[in-house]
């Protein structure tokens, strides 16, 4: 076995994961889809170059019968028909994966991405959690002695696994004297323990697919799940596997992905903050029309953000599979109700529009939010567990309408800029923390967030925007100087030793992120050197 553990876990359970076995299903995993992993992320970088030269992306005329074609994906299990709302969250600690799968909603989304960082300690500890949630036995105890249990009373969320992109590496273990491929060690691990007992229940296993790119990558997933089946003796077909369309290429291959993974598909997400991120990551030297505004100000009904979103919810219908809406990521605050009741009749907007839209179902990020969402769908579908039988043929969308950045309403401004610092170093220290969900100012964000904000920075660095507000130009000179500024307004707002050991190194790793001249992909990837 070539796969080995390069650092033990403190996780006490660690044992009942990092399993010989285990161990040996995650290495056949390795051998036989690693070298395909890195030439996916290879050809991202020249797709990437040809982006930048001709500042396009459109439908692929290769795969135009694929377009064409009648075909649907495969059938939904019982148990993933009615997915009306879904929380998202990490899988660790226990007390929030219980929270979770408790708060009412349909579907939890057990996130071992974005809302988690790869501390060991998580990775771990969310395989062991996920292990007792499948056998309903998920309980904790607080030092207090209060203890949390799954509910009797009923159901609680049917649990879909977010593994980590192909693109992040886990440096706890090692393949053939490199370190492992994350999506690999946290599908391999959860569907190795947990594959037979899901599916003789019939609650899955189910997954989410973060960061695709292309049909290509979809492909892989379709044949590691094949594969996995095949290994563990789980009929073929049994997997489903949901994949948010979070960034730009990916939007205009909607279709081949689903087709790529028919036997295994369940639907499409449209992961909003992600998508954002990936337009500014795409087309970050393209020039002035791809300048979005300030961050807050980029809401759903943009018209570019219109077209992705229908383009969705007809490209799922069409083929049988589910679409699932965006982020609510408001956290209610019971000492301001004013505030809250204002946030949550904008939730209560947009999760309207999703449902009239044609949506399945959405995401919330809180569990008192789950009432909100689940009563508008409740309207919207009545009896029905979904709108599969809404087809959208009134929608047609073009590349151009895909990429119509600049008909987005709102300024770039200088206060925007304060704030995309602000978050970015306030969620990157909470990161290098250890906790991948975080709270800001009545929002649970996650590395989109981050992601987002660092990206406006540097873009606006260095096409030399001139904001609105101020009249200044975005130069390094001044995001080094406000970035500073924001820093010293996080000191006042947390202890001096947690800002020495981690909004330090946070802010360091922002300006560098934000003002050198070469782009860096992802920011986890630096932040993980930092933390691994």
């Amino acid at each position: 076995m070539s796969v080995t553990a390069k650092s033990r876990s403190t996780v006490e359970r660690a044992n009942e994961i990092l399993t010989d076995e285990a161990l040996a299903f995650v290495d056949a995993l390795h051998a036989r889809f690693a070298d395909r992993r890195d030439e996916l992320i290879a050809a991202r970088r020249v797709r990437r170059e040809e982006v930048a030269r001709t500042g396009r992306l459109d439908f692929l005329p290769e795969t135009a019968e694929v377009r064409s074609g009648d075909w649907r994906v495969a059938e939904a299990p019982e148990a993933l028909r009615d997915r009306r709302v879904e929380i998202t969250g990490p899988a660790t600690p226990a007390k929030m994966a219980i929270n979770a799968m408790n708060s009412g909603a349909k579907v939890w989304l057990a996130d071992l991405e974005d809302a988690n960082t790869p501390h060991w300690f998580n990775v771990v500890d969310s395989q062991v959690n996920l292990k007792d949630a499948a056998r309903g036995t998920l309980h904790y105890s607080s030092p207090e002695g209060k203890t949390y249990a799954l509910r009797t009373d009923a159901p609680t969320a049917v649990v879909i696994v977010r593994p980590r992109g192909w693109h992040m590496d886990e440096s706890n273990l090692q393949f053939d004297g490199r370190d492992a491929i994350g999506a690999l060690v946290d599908f391999g691990l959860h569907f190795f323990h947990n594959a037979a007992h899901l599916a003789k229940t019939g609650q899955g296993p189910f997954y989410y697919l973060p960061k695709t790119e292309s049909h290509l990558e979809a492909r892989l997933w379709n044949d590691v799940y094949t594969f996995a089946e095949a290994e563990l003796g789980i009929p073929h077909g049994t997997v489903r596997a949901t994949v948010l369309i979070e960034t730009i290429p990916a939007a205009f291959e909607m279709e081949e992905i689903l087709y790529e993974l028919r036997e295994h598909a369940s639907g499409l997400n449209a992961g909003r903050w992600d998508y954002l991120f990936s337009i500014i990551k795409y087309f970050r030297d393209a020039g002035s029309e791809f300048i979005l505004p300030d961050r807050a100000d980029v809401s759903m009904t943009a018209p570019f953000m219109r077209a992705y979103t229908e383009l969705l919810v007809r490209t799922c219908h069409k083929r049988g599979a589910f679409a699932m809406g965006g982020m609510a990521a408001f956290i209610p605050n019971r000492r301001d109700p004013e505030i809250t009741d204002a946030a949550i009749a904008k939730v209560r907007d947009d999760k309207l529009r999703e449902a009239t839209d044609g949506f399945d179902g959405s995401w919330v990020a809180h569990p008192d939010l789950v009432p909100v969402c689940m009563d508008v769908f409740d309207a919207v579908l009545g009896d029905k567990p979904n709108q599969l039988d809404k087809l959208r043929e009134d929608v047609s969308v073009t590349g151009d309408q895909l990429l119509d950045v600049a008909s987005a309403p709102g300024d770039v401004t200088e206060a925007g800029l304060r704030l995309n610092l602000y978050v970015a170093v306030a969620y990157t220290a909470v990161w290098l923390s250890g906790n991948g969900a975080v709270a800001i100012h009545n929002l649970m964000e996650d590395a989109a967030t981050a992601e987002i904000s660092r990206s406006q920075v540097w873009q606006q660095v260095h096409n030399r925007v001139r904001y609105s507000d101020t009249g200044n130009e975005a130069t390094p000179e001044l995001v080094g100087r406000l970035l500073d500024e924001e820093s010293e307004r996080l000191r006042s707002e947390v202890d001096a030793s947690s800002f020495d050991r981690y909004y330090a190194p946070a802010r360091e790793l922002i300006r560098r992120l934000t003002t050198e001249d070469d782009y860096v992909d992802f920011l986890t990837t630096p932040a993980y050197e930092i933390v691994a």
